[in-house]
């Protein structure tokens, strides 16, 4: 039986649910009491009750806590999710109630952020906003997860991600990189730098790399971009290469590439650009070591399906882009057959190949 008692200063409705669980609530005023009573009867009655929206009080901060307690220890969570979390605080404000930030606000801020200067007071990059924007809808994306909300504010409008120029695709040639390698401008630098183009390792993979990931012929890495473990073989130049280094740092550190106290380098960025300036090699940056990686392993013959399970790949999409440079090779391959469909000879065949030859030259 549904009822209405005072208590103390405020009104307190008692009735149970169609699952026949006991609700209670209080309210400051009668009135306010008997109206939500009445709604909520009626709702039994008309068999609607399930229907109510659970009235969700969760902050931003909560949420954002909550993030940080289960995310704290993902590698992109210290390189730079963490610098998003405190934006998203600071923009929105910490008391403010999920269900009160909205579509528009979420467009709002992704419009923020393409108007505010990266760290070096130039413009953002729509990749660096789009990788923001995708931090902030997992975050609300959890929040539904973990019942801290209703809905995923994302969800009530079209994508706010922005289309990309993925169009750069630099990469060094042969004699780009033996250049590159003569005018390094330190040992680490020219180490790392062969490390990655022997295994297309992205660039904190390769600075956290530990003696003990490097198992008889295949470096096993478990803390990678896409969360899945991958195992990269270890090729003959590349054994060379960590065997020297061994001897030359011998037992002062767990990390393969470390400084002189044993420390782990956090980055690179200025001995490769000196190097770089020495080789005098232009538009050219770290990342683009990885794409020299691939390039050369599908222009001497290596497939795609290969390539992704090395470069970690969720799908073949990614590693496609390198596919136009396979055309060469494929195209070596399948002169193999010539001479399969010849029923004349060699004599006949090879008066064949001239008259193709003739034909490619007067076109």
């Amino acid at each position: 039986m549904a009822t209405i008692r005072k208590r103390g200063n405020s009104y307190q409705i008692d009735y149970f649910d169609p699952n026949g669980k006991r609700v209670r609530k209080s309210f400051d005023k009668k009135k306010d009491a008997e109206a939500e009573l009445g709604k909520r009867v009626s709702l039994i009655a008309e068999k609607r009750y399930l229907d109510v929206k659970k009235d969700y009080t969760t902050t931003f901060k909560e949420l954002l806590d909550k993030y940080k307690e289960n995310y704290k220890d993902q590698l992109s969570f210290h390189t730079w999710k963490r610098f998003c979390v405190k934006r998203f605080k600071d923009y929105f404000g910490e008391d403010t109630r999920l269900d009160n930030i909205r579509y528009v606000d979420l467009e709002t801020y992704r419009n923020y952020l393409k108007q505010k200067p990266n760290q070096h007071g130039g413009v953002r990059a729509t990749a660096s906003v789009n990788r923001e924007m995708s931090c902030l809808h997992h975050v609300f994306t959890k929040g539904v997860e973990w019942e801290m909300m209703e809905r995923n504010p994302f969800d009530k409008g079209k994508s706010l991600l922005m289309k990309e120029n993925n169009k750069r695709f630099r990469y060094l040639n042969e004699s780009e990189i033996t250049t590159l390698l003569d005018n390094c401008i330190h040992d680490y630098t020219k180490d790392i730098i062969v490390t990655v183009l022997n295994t297309g390792m992205r660039r904190q993979e390769v600075l956290s790399l530990k003696w003990v990931q490097i198992k008889g012929e295949f470096i096993y890495l478990s803390e990678t971009k896409t969360n899945e473990s991958r195992q990269i073989p270890v090729n003959d130049d590349l054994a060379v290469l960590f065997q020297s280094i061994r001897q030359r740092v011998q037992l002062r550190s767990e990390y393969v590439f470390c400084d002189a106290k044993g420390k782990p380098f956090n980055d690179i960025k200025t001995s490769f650009k000196a190097s770089l300036r020495r080789a005098g090699i232009e538009d050219f940056r770290f990342h683009d070591l990885r794409h020299t990686f691939a390039s050369h392993f599908i222009m001497r013959g290596g497939s795609l399906k290969e390539l992704q399970e090395i470069l970690g790949h969720k799908n073949i999409t990614m590693t496609m882009r390198y596919a136009h440079l396979s055309q060469e090779t494929k195209k070596k391959a399948v002169n193999l057959l010539n001479g399969l469909t010849s029923n004349n000879g060699a004599s006949e065949n090879e008066t064949c190949h001239k008259h193709v030859t003739f034909q490619k030259q007067a076109l």
